[in-house]
């Protein structure tokens, strides 16, 4: 789809086409003198070629001599002034057929960033003295409640105080599937509320929020350019008035030192030498590369700060991570229920989930999940956390007949507790050894993973083990890492050995640094970049909360499931805006691709246009080679560039 511009830029090289078409069939099949001609050639080259005249102009009377449109300019007038016509005019054309492809092509990459935008929300309904008031979302404090209705996105970050729904997450995170969202549950801005009217407590001003901060981030990616970036716009800079000058001589010198020699031949050849000497295909398909390759990488929410950094990922030799929100979940999952013989498997979890249904540490909520039934609240007698050790619960059985009797007969039961027969209840003690041997049970087993150990009336009942759960695509990462030339992946992680090594065993990791403080891993960190090759990069993985530090001292640290995370997007280089390890493969197989394509362009460019250039010192190459030397290897290296923006491989 084109815009305005460039459908007036279509219809100019048309108009010009068709008249350099009439002109040119009148001259090979009709009498008309050539001088008449002359005029449908003229207003074919004025139409076509005057905005490249008139730029050329300006930017000499600014100081910015040395550029496409100069050498464009004093090629093709030139060319007009050795009676050329033709030449003159096609030129030209295909020149504005090169400057509509790069923008079709500009556009194209910038509408797959431009998706981000529109996250960008527009306004706010807020309650305000028990009135919806419609206002723009920087006047939006925290703590206040936001209506946000079905179809509207949300504002800002915050928590859903009443409401059930589905959220579009997409233009966060690239996945399709809706989210379901409920009171109690925490959103993000930008997100798209799709089905239930919800009240949300607003917890982040808008321009602390995530919306803010990765449009923020988006818009700055481009300032942020590949050292192959750097490199071609000083390459232009310096090589542009050198191709002038070496012109300027071709032109000159031969006539005047070698005999017999005329100065029209040598003037058309050093124009022709212009036309193939022209930076465009350099100057504008390595940008397009790399603006592809972040715009390509947005769509499967990972969002680079940098086509720098894309550079740097291409290079990516060993792939550092922290375990606990990257490898795995971050969530216990109930692995073993151990019961001593007087007791079930199942009267156990019934046990520690009563005793545990008050409390919202994540272990007490995976034994309320695994136990997986409604908790009658009129079982629960007291509960007592006891802080650093676990908790003590009074429940009541009244229902008997879960149990034995030969079982009730081994428990002590509370004599306290009036009414004995019709309540019975029981004392449980859930929680680590350390619990146990303050109420006199020294003998339980001690085991190298997370334990849950459970005391019935002060006797040991058993225990219950806890699993982080691998991420199911985590294995699968560390297979494409190795496919995309990744040598050696390292977990850092401050978690137990026995546990690390376990989950590096199942991944398929190379090495296991484990039982580190947050200052080990930046120091494991170092020592991994000392050892490095110097042309190969080290990238860290982490959750981009409690590993910012490392985040910042890796060559490039990508933070991992960073929706809104304030730690994430600052110390990181990358976002991956899903848990998913597998972006990460994919954000190092979307930088390998962008940097070869650039690499592909650079060698392209410059072999076709250094052979163009000796054939046409030599004189047999003419203006027509020149203009496939300059326009057309400018339109393929754009068609290459845009190869950056299907990543369709990667998903």
């Amino acid at each position: 789809m084109m815009n305005k511009k460039q459908k007036k830029r279509l219809a100019v090289i048309i108009t010009a086409l068709v008249i350099l078409a009439a002109a040119a069939f009148c001259e090979h099949f009709t009498e008309i003198s050539s001088l008449y001609l002359t005029v449908p050639y003229f207003i074919s080259y004025l139409i076509v070629g005057f905005g490249t005249l008139a730029k050329a102009i300006k930017n000499i009377f600014r100081g910015q001599v040395f550029d496409e449109n100069f050498l464009m300019a004093i090629a093709t007038v030139g060319a007009i002034a050795l009676g050329e016509m033709m030449e003159a005019n096609a030129v030209m054309i295909f020149y504005q057929i090169g400057e509509l492809f790069e923008s079709c092509a500009v556009d194209k990459s910038r509408r797959s960033i431009s998706a981000l935008m529109d996250i960008r929300p527009d306004y706010a309904n807020v309650l305000r003295d028990g009135e919806e008031i419609k206002v723009d979302p920087y006047d939006v404090k925290a703590g206040e409640i936001i209506i946000v209705r079905p179809g509207e996105k949300i504002p800002m970050d915050g928590r859903i105080v009443e409401g059930l729904t589905s959220l579009d997450t997409a233009a966060l995170t690239g996945e399709a599937e809706p989210r379901s969202a409920e009171a109690g549950d925490d959103v993000i801005s930008g997100c798209i509320n799709m089905t239930g009217v919800v009240r949300v407590e607003v917890t982040k001003e808008f321009e602390e929020s995530t919306v803010s901060k990765i449009l923020d981030l988006v818009e700055n990616a481009a300032s942020k350019k590949a050292n192959v970036e750097k490199f071609i716009t000083k390459f232009a800079a310096v090589y542009t008035p050198i191709v002038c000058l070496a012109a300027a001589l071709t032109a000159i010198l031969p006539p005047l030192v070698v005999p017999g020699e005329v100065f029209a031949v040598w003037i058309y050849r050093a124009l022709t030498f212009l036309v193939i000497s022209c930076p465009c295909a350099l100057v504008i398909s390595i940008p397009l590369s790399f603006f592809g390759g972040v715009g390509g990488a947005s769509k499967l929410g990972i969002l680079v700060k940098g086509s720098n950094y894309l550079e740097i990922l291409a290079r990516t030799e060993t792939v550092v991570t922290d375990k606990t929100g990257t490898i795995t979940t971050g969530t216990f999952d109930v692995e073993e229920i151990k019961a001593e013989s007087v007791y079930t498997s199942e009267e156990l979890l019934d046990f520690a989930a009563y005793s545990e249904s008050y409390s919202h540490h994540p272990i007490s909520l995976s034994i309320v999940n695994a136990y997986d039934k409604e908790i009658d609240s009129t079982r629960i007698k007291s509960v007592n956390e006891i802080a650093g050790r676990g908790v003590c619960a009074e429940i009541k059985l009244s229902d008997a007949g879960r149990m034995s009797e030969g079982k009730l007969d081994n428990a002590e039961y509370n004599t306290d507790t009036a009414d004995r027969s019709q309540d019975k209840v029981i004392t449980v003690h859930a929680g680590n050894a350390k619990l146990m041997n303050d109420i006199g049970i020294n003998n339980v087993p001690v085991l190298e993973k997370t334990t849950v150990y459970i005391a019935v009336n002060r006797s040991f009942a058993g225990y219950i083990t806890f699993a982080d759960k691998i991420k199911s695509d985590a294995a699968d990462t560390v297979k494409k890492l190795k496919l995309l030339g990744v040598k050696n992946v390292v977990m850092l992680t401050g978690d137990k050995k026995e546990t690390a090594n376990k989950v590096a065993a199942a991944v398929g990791i190379d090495e296991v640094r484990a039982e580190l403080l947050p200052q080990d891993k930046v120091t494991e960190t170092e020592k991994i970049l000392a050892g490095k090759n110097p042309k190969k990069s080290v990238v860290f993985v982490g959750d981009g909360i409690n590993d910012a530090p490392v985040l910042a001292r890796a060559d490039i640290g990508v933070a991992m499931g960073g929706l809104g995370s304030d730690a994430a997007i600052e110390a990181a280089d990358v976002v991956i805006m899903t848990d998913e390890p597998s972006k990460l493969a994919a954000a190092i197989g979307i930088a390998k691709k962008t940097a070869a394509i650039a690499r592909q362009n650079v060698i392209f460019a410059l072999g076709v246009k250094f052979a163009v250039l000796v054939l046409a010192a030599f004189g047999y190459a003419h203006m027509w080679a020149a203009i496939f030397a300059d326009v057309g290897v400018a339109v393929l290296a754009i068609l290459n560039s845009i190869r950056a923006l299907n990543v369709s491989k990667f998903q």
